[in-house]
């Protein structure tokens, strides 16, 4: 009898286990269903993680070839053109920290910050020279400013760039992170207006670039407002 329900308890254990595998396999091939693009008849297809915060695109292969084809548009050389002063800037701000900052914490994320600009804006210049368009000066944002001329998203005038300046202590890091704070949302919202125009970001590295710039911006606001909220 006992070994009557030994087995019945190991066919019943075997019956489950079954059933369990059988069970994931329907959940596995249903959430494949659902993820995976469905193949017609022009073959593979791919898909392309959107922007963040955006959907995925779908490609067939007929679409990859014409994507293949496609050129960067004159709103791609505007963001890359605009990007570059929007860095310049950010990094005569950063400048400012070593004499300035009261802790090495403090300095370090400046650091980081300028050394992440600097590559930036050398992809930027190369992206734009091997177009053959037209690379202004990184430090075009001086002229910009004293000109008059229109300003970058989230760039600082020379009211604020003067303010921060003439700071030092505590009061300096307080407006550092007050300023570049609004200077990355500034960037974050020219990524946005890339992608928003038609045609846009297209081309994989400035899709790449941007959006890295969007990702990494969007991290360090929220790191600069942890910051922020210690220091008042």
């Amino acid at each position: 009898m006992r070994q009557c329900e030994k087995d019945g308890r190991e066919v019943n254990s075997k019956v489950l286990a079954a059933l369990g595998f059988f069970s994931v396999l329907l959940v596995t091939a249903s959430c494949a269903g659902r993820l995976s693009a469905p193949v017609g008849a022009g073959g593979t297809r791919i898909i392309q993680p959107g922007a963040p915060g955006e959907i995925s695109q779908i490609f067939d292969t007929a679409e990859l070839e014409a994507i293949r084809g496609l050129g960067y548009s004159e709103a791609d050389v505007r963001f890359m053109r605009g990007m570059l002063p929007h860095h310049g800037q950010a990094l005569d701000m950063t400048a400012m920290v070593p004499t300035r900052a009261t802790t090495d914490s403090f300095r370090g994320m400046a650091l980081r910050m300028q050394i992440s600009q600097r590559d930036e804006i050398r992809l930027m210049e190369r992206w734009l020279d091997e177009r053959e368009e037209e690379v202004p000066a990184a430090n075009t944002h001086r002229t910009m400013i004293t000109g008059g001329l229109g300003l970058m998203p989230g760039m600082l005038d020379p009211q604020q760039m003067e303010q921060l300046a003439s700071a030092s202590g505590p009061e300096f890091e307080r407006l550092f992170l007050e300023f570049m704070i609004m200077h990355h949302e500034g960037a974050i919202t020219m990524v946005q207006t890339l992608f928003n125009s038609s045609g846009a970001g297209q081309e994989s590295l400035i899709f790449k670039f941007a959006s890295d710039v969007d990702a990494d911006q969007t991290i360090e606001i929220l790191r600069m407002r942890r910051m922020l909220d210690e220091r008042r």
